[in-house]
């Protein structure tokens, strides 16, 4: 199993170069370090900045531009786009798309975990169900220490994948990845900013169901478990998505008023 993980770590995408340099120029736009009309630093600038060559800082500016936040000038160089609320539109396309994701991953996670944590309960041997705990307190010991918890709650729910003894069902969660953890601020894609002690808490509650359910052999409790956890997670990221929603449009109607 161990391998297995090796291999799904060493194939996940590394980001490009631009996009390191679109992310970089985008927090300071967002953030209001670059006002609207402002000219941005020459490609020489930029490169020099970043350390990169033209051919990044060029296709950095393209997606810029794709998305409506600078402007290129013939002859006068790359301008932050006047159109604030263009701005705020992206940011709220691209947060949108996580929640989205999220939300479809956590229905495919349905589908599959609702049913191993059922077959962990009756299936399971002393290893797995030991590999199980060890998940379990790794995330409590993170929780305490304000640790990010994303790779211990991974580990936790491929831990009951794996007690299945049906290693596709492993194959599947491995397939998501990082994925299948939204509010993993670790990954690259996860949704959150930051992550409260009570959000956490929250989900720890949950698990200690799951984890309890499996220990005692209960495999309709398992699975009703795991439904409420992963059904909780789905409603957590549909209010999360509308209040997001809501909050750029706000945005976007107050900055028109300016």
């Amino acid at each position: 199993m161990a391998s297995d993980m090796a291999i799904s770590l060493k194939v996940e995408r590394k980001p490009k170069l631009s996009e390191t340099v679109v992310a970089a120029i985008r927090k300071q736009l967002q953030a209001g370090e670059i006002p609207p009309g402002q000219k941005l630093p020459t490609e020489g600038q930029l490169t020099e900045t970043f350390g990169v060559s033209r051919t990044v800082i060029r296709e950095a500016l393209a997606k810029l531009a794709a998305d409506g936040l600078v402007e290129p000038r013939q002859g006068a160089g790359v301008f932050v786009t006047e159109h604030i609320s263009t701005m705020f539109g992206t940011l709220a396309a691209d947060i949108g798309s996580k929640d989205s994701i999220a939300l479809n991953v956590l229905e495919v996670r349905l589908a599959i975990e609702i049913e191993s944590a059922g077959l962990a309960a009756i299936r399971r041997n002393a290893a797995q169900e030991a590999a199980i705990q060890e998940a379990f307190f790794e995330f409590e010991r993170l929780l305490l220490n304000s640790e990010p918890t994303g790779p211990a709650d991974l580990a936790f729910h491929r831990a009951i994948a794996s007690a299945t003894n049906n290693p596709f069902y492993v194959e599947m969660l491995d397939v998501l990845g990082r994925r299948a953890i939204p509010c993993d601020v670790t990954s690259p894609w996860s949704t959150e900013l930051a992550q409260s002690d009570a959000y956490q808490r929250g989900l720890q509650d949950e698990h200690l169901v799951i984890l309890n359910a499996i220990m005692t052999g209960d495999a309709e409790s398992a699975r009703e478990a795991m439904r409420a956890h992963l059904s909780a997670s789905q409603q957590r990221y549909r209010e999360r998505l509308h209040a997001r929603q809501i909050f750029y449009a706000d945005s976007v109607k107050a900055a028109a008023t300016e």
